[in-house]
């Protein structure tokens, strides 16, 4: 059985997917906001380079920031952005 969430991206993440938002039916073994993002990647290009493993990338679970680890629920949002730099 899928879990159906919300996706969104930003910034630079959304113009090199080019796409800003979408509703995906994730595996069951996708548990986690660092599952989606390897989900995600498993796609091939441009997001498997665009939300690669070590890549600096921001997440956030139902407008929170948040790790690796956080679990997904059905129905949640999970964001990617890069990180903010200032000056």
């Amino acid at each position: 059985m899928a879990t159906l969430i919300e996706l969104r991206f930003f910034a630079s993440v959304r113009e090199k997917l080019g796409i800003s938002e979408e509703k995906a039916d994730v595996p069951d073994s996708v548990r986690t906001v660092g599952d989606v993002r390897a989900w995600l990647c498993s796609r091939g290009e441009p997001w498997s380079e665009v939300l690669a493993e070590g890549r600096a990338l921001r997440m956030a679970l139902d407008h929170e920031m948040c790790e690796p680890e956080a679990e997904i629920h059905a129905g949640c949002e999970v964001a990617f952005f890069p990180p903010v730099t200032g000056g």
